[in-house]
C-alpha cells in the first residue's frame, strides 16, 4: 500500500523500464537462430546502445 502511495505522489511510473524491455524482447524476436544464449546480448547491446553501424573514419583511426 505504501509503494502504491509513494508511486502516486511521485508520479513515477516504470514506462521507460517497460520500453527497453519490450525493445529487447523485438531483437531476441527477431534472433531466433542462436544456440548459445551468451551471444544474444552482442545484438542486443548493438541495437539498444545506440551504435553506428558505419562508424565515422576520422573518428576512429588509429595516430
Amino acid at each position: 500500500m505504501l509503494g502504491t502511495v509513494n508511486a502516486i505522489v511521485l508520479r513515477a511510473a516504470n514506462a521507460q523500464s517497460e520500453s527497453i524491455n519490450s525493445q529487447v524482447q523485438s531483437v531476441k524476436r527477431r534472433a531466433n537462430g542462436y544456440r548459445n544464449r551468451a551471444r544474444i546480448r552482442g545484438p542486443i547491446m548493438f541495437h539498444l546502445g545506440g551504435l553506428d553501424l558505419y562508424p565515422n573514419p576520422l573518428l576512429h583511426s588509429k595516430p
